[in-house]
């Protein structure tokens, strides 16, 4: 049983972004409609994918098999760790969501909801993901500890190192000099 209740680590963002597009379509017909019943695939999904990844969710096994394999982009590994708690704080708002929706508390569940369709817009549409930013303050804090995620702890080095790589493409495309000017300081501030 412990082999098909884990989470992939690394995750593919690709993967993460396709799946969170899922939950806005999803989220956003829900509070659009209204229609309680979207509640109950919302969050099996949530719970499903923070169980095991994308093994017993649909949406999960869509992205991961069908979508992504078809797509014009490589892989991109991204820490598992936090993605798993962006899923749980996905599954505690849908299945709060649910309960209201089922309880008679129609505004309350559209705001849960609501609330997955923002976070789940910012993953899929500009590759932010709230709940691994959140999951990085709990580990600076010591909330969380490092040995939970080793590769978290190198995301300034990573995230400086890829300003630098893409200023210097930029740089190279437009026949600049790499390493000159705009391109030197372009990483400076980052990481700091």
């Amino acid at each position: 049983m412990r082999r098909y209740l884990r989470f992939p680590n690394p995750v593919n963002e690709i993967a993460a972004r396709t799946v969170a597009a899922g939950a806005v379509a999803q989220g956003l017909l829900f509070v659009v409609t209204g229609w309680r019943w979207l509640t109950v695939p919302l969050a099996y999904g949530f719970v499903a994918r923070v169980l095991a990844g994308p093994t017993f969710s649909p949406l999960g096994r869509l992205a991961t098999q069908v979508i992504v394999p078809r797509l014009p982009f490589e892989a991109r590994p991204v820490p598992g760790p936090p993605k798993r708690f962006a899923q749980g704080i996905g599954a505690v708002l849908s299945v709060a969501g649910l309960v209201a929706a089922f309880a008679g508390g129609g505004t309350l569940a559209r705001l849960f909801v609501g609330a997955i369709v923002i976070a789940a817009s910012l993953e899929s549409v500009l590759g932010f993901c709230l709940g691994c930013t959140i999951f990085g303050w709990l580990m600076r804090a010591g909330i969380i500890p490092s040995s939970v995620c080793e590769a978290c702890g190198d995301v300034r080095e990573r995230l400086a190192a890829a300003v630098t790589a893409r200023a210097q493409a930029s740089d190279a495309s437009a026949g600049v000099a790499v390493g000159s000017g705009a391109a030197a300081g372009a990483g400076a501030g980052v990481g700091g």
